[in-house]
């Protein structure tokens, strides 16, 4: 008898829920698929060498202009549903910064625009991001 093992290719990711005082979160609109056109919160692989806490502040400053040092990141948790990406198995790391209302937030990257959306009112959020958001904010 033989033994056939398979393995699967897992991709690690990192986001980041960013919220403000007064109830907005922010939000790109992707650049391209999968989700074109679609709004999501920033976020992006993990690069080698890198931590994700260390790649959430990186993609955060480079989708949406915003800079945080990692240490201000506070961790939501690990999102690892084998079909939340269509491209294949992501497993992401969630990460919450609070920052004050009137930030500034200039789109880059992937990201075709970046603003700040109220939390009472939110588009069709892309991927798994409307889970990631409700752990972040406690809201459903």
């Amino acid at each position: 008898m033989t033994c056939i093992e398979t393995f699967e290719t897992i991709r690690y990711t990192a986001d980041v829920v960013v919220t403000t005082t007064d109830g907005y979160v922010l939000l790109i609109e992707r650049g391209w698929d999968p989700f074109r056109g679609r709004w999501a919160l920033p976020g992006g692989h993990v690069d080698p060498g890198e931590t994700s806490c260390v790649a959430a502040a990186r993609e955060l400053a480079e989708e949406a202009g915003v800079h945080a040092a990692p240490e201000e990141l506070r961790q939501v948790g690990t999102f690892d549903q084998p079909d939340r990406d269509p491209r294949g198995r992501y497993v992401t790391v969630a990460y919450h910064l609070t920052v004050i209302p009137g930030t500034i937030v200039e789109a880059g990257d992937d990201a075709t625009r970046a603003e700040w959306w109220p939390l009472s009112d939110l588009p069709p959020l892309a991927f798994d991001h409307a889970d990631i958001l409700a752990a972040a904010t406690g809201t459903p």
